[in-house]
């Protein structure tokens, strides 16, 4: 069958070649095979610590009229898979994903896959990646997505902050110092974030919202420091938004003591 030797050529090339593909193809539909309803990660970004794997799971529908034959999706980093510089297959031992029929048409497809912080992911993977997939109904008829999806994957953020003095009287100065720090997939560690926009952010005692004081940049290092003036008892957090490759992140409140 010739969908099978195209999903088997670039399988090949992905595990052979450590994801550098020659020759891919681009979309390519033939009779009513379909592909739907991608989900992965549950629908939320793959946020990867320092160190270790991570294991993610991607869910789609298959439709074929005389029934679904099988099912492949590679999650690849680049503009398109012929292009691509890393990515992952499935952890099945064919690559396929597992499908189970819903009905004489229809099937809901799933696969794992392991992303490895160091390996196959380094700094320069983090943001977009897609989806490339192939799906082939009983009859032959197959489709091809070289853009099935796209999603993130994002270096895991910390965040932290001190306010000082404490307790402190009203009206006195208080010192707000912290961090931004982010995975380096390169290094295995935690590195500063530099130049990123943080909220300084205020939470009285009773309340349950923070309300931002001001807006500060990290230095090049992800430090953190400002002052504003003591004038009640409350919580002191640094906020950041977050960015492609970076997700966002909240400091635990720091307790100042106004008396």
């Amino acid at each position: 069958m010739r969908i099978r030797a195209i999903g088997a050529a670039v399988t090949g090339a992905l595990a052979l070649s450590a994801f550098a593909i020659p020759a891919a193809h681009a979309d390519e539909v033939v009779g009513d095979t379909a592909i739907s309803n991608i989900v992965v990660n549950g629908g939320k970004p793959v946020v990867l610590s320092a160190t270790g794997t991570k294991t993610i799971t991607v869910t789609f529908t298959v439709k074929d009229a005389s029934g679904v034959d099988y099912a492949e999706a590679i999650l690849y980093h680049g503009a398109d898979i012929d292009s691509s510089d890393t990515g992952a297959l499935a952890n099945s031992s064919d690559y396929h994903a597992t499908c189970t029929d819903t009905s004489a048409t229809s099937a809901n497809c799933k696969a794992t896959y392991t992303l490895d912080q160091g390996s196959t992911v380094l700094n320069k993977h983090a943001g977009t990646w897609n989806i490339w997939a192939i799906a082939a109904g009983n009859d032959s008829d197959y489709v091809i997505k070289e853009h099935a999806k796209s999603f993130k994957v994002q270096r895991l953020s910390k965040l932290t902050v001190n306010a000082a003095p404490e307790p402190v009287k009203k009206g006195k100065t208080i010192t707000v110092t912290g961090k931004l720090s982010r995975a380096n997939w390169d290094a295995g560690t935690y590195s500063g974030y530099a130049s990123q926009p943080v909220k300084l952010q205020f939470r009285k005692k009773g309340s349950s919202t923070y309300t931002t004081v001001k807006t500060i940049k990290t230095t090049s290092t992800g430090a953190l420091k400002t002052t504003v003036t003591a004038s009640a008892d409350g919580y002191y957090r640094y906020s950041f938004a977050g960015t492609s490759t970076t997700p966002a992140v909240n400091a635990t409140g720091d307790y100042i003591d106004v008396q």
